[in-house]
């Protein structure tokens, strides 16, 4: 096995070699990943790291990751309620759309 020992430089920044992906991960050999220093998860990008560091390592955050935190959670509640209200008028136009074309052809 490496060494996965990371630090963090004055700017919040981890340093050091990446902490290796665990077999269970298929990834493509091109891949850019951003990992979790605490287990070794791959992710897409830096939103979905800081949001599972906040869910799934909340004592071992510092200042700067738990900001990174709670920015990731605000932006994704916003996009939920977002998709809620455009779910909900698409039922809401589906329900009339089928009510009138009913009430036309019946």
């Amino acid at each position: 096995m490496t060494d996965t020992t990371q630090s963090t430089d004055r700017s919040g920044t981890v340093t050091g070699p990446e902490p290796e992906i665990p077999a269970e991960y298929d990834l493509p050999p091109d891949a850019d990943p951003s990992v979790c220093a605490h287990c070794g998860a791959p992710f897409a990008d830096e939103e979905l790291l800081a949001l599972h560091r906040g869910i799934d390592h909340p004592d071992a955050l510092d200042e700067s990751e738990r900001d990174a935190f709670e920015a990731a959670y605000e932006s994704e509640q916003e996009r939920l309620r977002l998709f809620r209200l455009k779910a909900l008028g698409a039922l809401v136009l589906l329900y009339f759309g089928l009510l009138i074309t009913y009430s036309v052809f019946a």
